[in-house]
């Protein structure tokens, strides 16, 4: 008789199992005597009985029900098996994992800007991670009336809103439109505040989000690049004479056509220029040192008669001028 009985028992298990997956329903069949359940790494086990939480079992592992899963239930637990009908009762399998998520902008968003009156056109992309934290909450606004749950809702739903986030936080604050990048940590933490606070109310939460990259448009990236490449170097001029003087030194501009002919050119008469710039400024300087000197200056003697020369201007012998 006891083998008789046995034959309606059944597995209590996650059969469609999918690693996408967010819950997963097993129902509408009842839970025979011998019946056994599996709950897989990864995975919880929860047990409604019209629709209410009678259990919640996490431990991974092969279980018999009538023995190790009753007597846990919360209104079931004097439950005695009839010989031709079980216990109707439904069991949601949750994933536990942390859920990684790629997202995108599907078309440039503009952000306002004073700079372009008709806005920034931003794209920008990144990742998010979310798991369930909230089961009472999750059965009742989800799993009460869905057989399954999938990480592809999730995204259709955070990916619908996170335009309008985007333009809220990027132009939170005046931050910089021309460096986005610097500001993401606070963009994508205020992102992550709010994508919770939408979610939170579905038994989930958002434990992390993050933006990798803004991307600007061609012309505008371009530009950024040349302002920073300008920054970076500092005076454009002494960068452009010593890497004429690097090609000219390494012989790497030689045979190198008229573009290198023509920098060579041009170094060559910006040298000749300050040399003669130097040649001249030392020039005035030596050409008023006699001068200077020989305004101040007095011979000893008088050059004429050889008179020594006294205190006057004049040689007292012959008159002959001395300064």
């Amino acid at each position: 008789m006891g083998l008789f009985s046995n034959q309606f028992a059944n597995v209590v298990e996650w059969e469609e199992w999918n690693d996408e997956m967010i819950f997963w329903k097993w129902t509408n069949r009842e839970i025979k005597k011998g019946s056994r359940l599996i709950i897989r790494p990864g995975q919880d086990a929860i047990f409604l009985y019209n629709g209410k939480i009678e259990g919640i079992f996490k431990d991974d592992g092969d279980y018999d029900i009538e023995s190790q899963i009753i007597p846990f239930l919360s209104t079931l637990k004097g439950f005695k098996f009839g010989f031709n009908s079980g216990m109707r009762a439904e069991v949601l399998f949750v994933n536990t994992k942390e859920f990684l998520v790629k997202w995108g902008t599907k078309g440039p968003i503009n952000i306002p800007t004073p700079q372009l009156p008709g806005g920034m056109p931003i794209r920008a992309n990144g990742t998010f991670t979310y798991k369930v934290n909230d089961y009472v909450t999750l059965i009742d606004k989800i799993a009460g009336t869905k057989q399954q749950y999938i990480v592809e809702d999730i995204k259709q739903r955070i990916t619908s809103i996170l335009d309008q986030l985007l333009m809220k936080w990027i132009s939170k604050e005046g931050k910089d439109m021309f460096n986005l990048q610097a500001n993401a940590f606070d963009i994508a933490k205020g992102i992550r505040e709010d994508l919770d606070m939408q979610i939170i109310n579905d038994g989930m939460t958002i434990t992390g989000f993050n933006v990798m990259s803004f991307n600007y448009p061609e012309e505008v990236q371009k530009m950024i690049e040349k302002n920073a490449s300008q920054s970076m170097i500092g005076n454009m001029n002494s960068y452009t004479q010593a890497s004429m003087v690097e090609g000219m030194t390494s012989g790497k501009m030689q045979g190198g056509g008229a573009a290198s002919d023509m920098a060579g050119m041009m170094m060559g008469m910006q040298m000749a220029n300050q040399m003669m710039q130097n040649a001249n400024f030392g020039g005035n300087q030596t050409s008023s040192a006699p001068s200077q000197a020989s305004n101040q200056s007095k011979p000893n003697f008088c050059p004429k008669c050889g008179t020594k020369s006294g205190d006057g201007n004049f040689c007292s012998n012959c008159g002959q001028k001395l300064i």
